[in-house]
């Protein structure tokens, strides 16, 4: 008896061209005719689209998501009788991209550097505490496959890295790890922040007017993990109110940001459209390839979700 695969993507012609090349064993591809949802048992889905549609999915056994954020479909009330997989493993490497990218032009003054430029003017940037990211201290909320990668990217420029988790075992490639328990003393201690937390109800507005309080006078805030791990209004007000702190920001409670929002005109804000670690259909496929294989023998699938602890 074969399996029946619907495809819930902005890309789904992509995606069919790509899975029909893997020709994989007893597989149906089905057409995006909506009668289809109730024939399902297995589809490949963005999460906001999925969500609305699971109470028809009368045949489904499992869902494999093309995003590693699965918030959409973990509603409390929601269902919970099937297989739920995300995305790990590609994403660390675009994230230390985005993160470092930022973080370096920062540093080395490349927005004082294009001002000096378009004035013809030949003087140094003004002495800042920290001209080099050698000996910064980067604290991750999370110690997860994409906070291991931007962990060991820091440690490859000099950074001393502490990782906040909930258990507070070592992890790999930290200097050390905090428990959530202590993260106020832990933001204390930083010069950067990053959160790279999942959206759980323990995580989210963890970062609150209390604890951005805590922030060094210079330091960089960075959020490529859920939106509503932190409450924007309070940022703004701290933005405001130390100017030598920057932002970086691609993820938000309300996507799009809206327009009227003024952390929009903080200067010492970088908002991006979610952007920090785009999906690539190749790479995806190839994770729901090795993941059907697994399934059809019946074996534990990859990167499954606990729809209890939230991910």
């Amino acid at each position: 008896m074969g399996h029946k695969l619907l495809l819930l993507t902005k890309a789904n012609e992509q995606y069919r061209q790509l899975i029909e090349a893997q020709k994989l064993t007893d597989l149906v591809l089905l057409s995006d005719d909506p009668a289809n949802i109730a024939n399902a048992d297995i589809w490949l889905a963005e999460p906001k689209l999925a969500a609305p549609l699971l109470p028809h999915a009368k045949k489904l056994q499992w869902l494999q998501s093309s995003f590693a954020g699965i918030d959409a479909l973990l509603n409390p009330r929601g269902r919970k009788d099937y297989q739920l997989t995300n995305i790990k493993g590609i994403f660390g490497p675009l994230m230390s991209e985005y993160l470092f990218g930022y973080l370096l032009a920062h540093i080395r003054g490349h927005h004082f550097y294009e001002q000096q430029q378009r004035q013809k003017n030949w003087q140094a940037q003004p002495p800042m505490r920290h001209s080099t990211l050698q000996g910064m201290r980067l604290l991750l909320l999370g110690t997860g496959s994409i906070a291991q990668q931007v962990a060991q990217t820091a440690k490859h420029f000099g950074m001393q890295v502490t990782g906040i988790n909930r258990s507070g075992q070592p992890v790999t490639g930290f200097d050390q790890i905090q428990v959530i328990s202590r993260l106020e003393q832990a933001i204390n201690d930083a010069d950067v922040v990053v959160n790279l937390l999942p959206s759980t109800p323990e995580t989210r507005n963890i970062l609150n007017a209390p604890r951005l309080s805590m922030l060094k006078e210079d330091a960089i805030l960075m959020n490529v993990g859920r939106g509503d791990a932190l409450d924007l209004d309070a940022l703004n007000a701290q933005l405001i109110a130390h100017p030598l702190q920057q932002a970086v920001l691609d993820v938000f409670h309300q996507e799009p940001l809206p327009a009227s929002h003024p952390i929009w005109d903080r200067p010492n804000a970088v908002i991006t459209p979610h952007i920090s670690a785009p999906s690539h259909p190749e790479q995806i496929v190839d994770i729901f390839s090795d993941n059907y294989h697994r399934f059809i023998k019946g074996e534990p699938l990859l990167s499954q979700i606990d729809f209890a602890r939230g991910y």
